[in-house]
């Protein structure tokens, strides 16, 4: 009796080291993912990424390409609204293209160093390794962390989960919370493919700007300059709207909303027809921001954007940076003065 009860403790003490063997800590997983990150040659990655705003969601396919060391392609494509735009990155620096409006700017920026990127995956993993205090937890299929962000504005997206697959350390959800830990950005990634290859002209500028406007719709080509005008519904106290003037111009028509304040600003929309093709990228002043629903430009005291067919601007003296991207965001919401 004595020797089966020895034979079974045995038994359990193997199952247990072997056990003990089969799980990584997360020493050991930061590791593997610095060392990931240091043979990254290049990837292609699809996903699907859903940003909730209010109570309404938008799904966007994100197409990502990378080639080490700093050439980028992201597609983001909104299905519902047919709607594309596309960051690129080469030698010539970082543009932002439109191929509904024929319209690329070009920043000389260190995106996408210079914030977190939920799609992008170096940059994950760039925000598990900087995060000291990160949470870390795994499932059968999983390892899990949870990170601050690096965002402009983080004290609106502060905490993201990162998901990624055991079996190569591949990324798989991405949940990016406000901080009562709602999700307001998921990225779910279907395919991602390492030492990925890629043809000459792939980062090329104009030839993805002709690649976009080929894939578009016949009606987004067009350009019926009636539009919608929207009000942002972000509040900002004792700021209100005091006109409201709208300007014909050649090519389309623009509305001037003038809000008066503490924190006067002043937004300016405006449709016009595609422009003719052209060889040039416009040179855009400040960094590029993320406003979720689209990439805009911002500088100390303006922010702009396209969607849907239709060009922002905001100019304030008196609001900050986070303040204009908050505005900026909620003007995408219900049309309500």
């Amino acid at each position: 009796m004595r020797k089966k009860l020895m034979l079974l403790i045995t038994g359990l003490m193997v199952i247990f080291v072997l056990a003990a063997c089969g799980s990584k800590s997360q020493d050991d997983v930061v590791k593997e993912l610095k060392s990931k990150q240091s043979d990254l040659s290049s990837y292609k990655v699809k996903a699907k990424m859903t940003l909730k705003m209010g109570s309404d969601s938008q799904v966007y396919n994100v197409e990502i390409w990378h080639k080490d060391p700093t050439f980028y392609r992201v597609n983001l494509k909104n299905a519902e609204k047919d709607q594309s735009q596309m960051i690129l990155r080469n030698n010539q620096g970082v543009f932002v293209l439109t191929p509904a409006l024929n319209k690329s700017f070009r920043f000389q920026s260190d995106w996408p160093q210079n914030s977190s990127q939920a799609y992008l995956y170096e940059s994950l993993i760039k925000d598990i390794v900087a995060d000291k205090e990160a949470k870390f937890s795994s499932t059968k299929k999983h390892y899990i962390f949870e990170t601050k962000t690096r965002y402009q504005n983080n004290s609106m997206l502060p905490i993201q989960e990162i998901k990624l697959n055991k079996s190569d350390l591949s990324p798989a959800v991405v949940k990016v919370m406000d901080p009562d830990r709602n999700a307001l950005v998921t990225v779910e990634f279907s395919k991602v493919t390492f030492k990925a290859d890629f043809d000459k002209d792939d980062f090329d500028m104009k030839k993805n700007m002709t690649r976009g406007q080929l894939n578009l719709p016949a009606m987004a080509k067009g350009g019926d300059q009636n539009f919608a005008v929207k009000y942002p519904t972000f509040e900002l106290k004792g700021t209100k709207l005091i006109e409201e003037k709208p300007v014909t111009i050649e090519d389309g028509k623009r509305v001037v909303l003038t809000y008066d304040g503490k924190k006067s600003f002043t937004l300016i929309q405006e449709k016009v027809t595609a422009k003719a093709a052209s060889t040039s990228s416009t040179n855009m002043e400040g960094e590029i921001v993320d406003l979720g629903i689209t990439i805009g430009a911002i500088s100390d005291h303006s922010i702009s954007w396209s969607y849907d067919g239709v060009d922002y601007m905001i100019a304030s003296k008196n609001l900050t940076k986070e303040e204009m991207i908050e505005v900026a965001k909620s003007v995408q919401g219900e049309a309500v003065k």
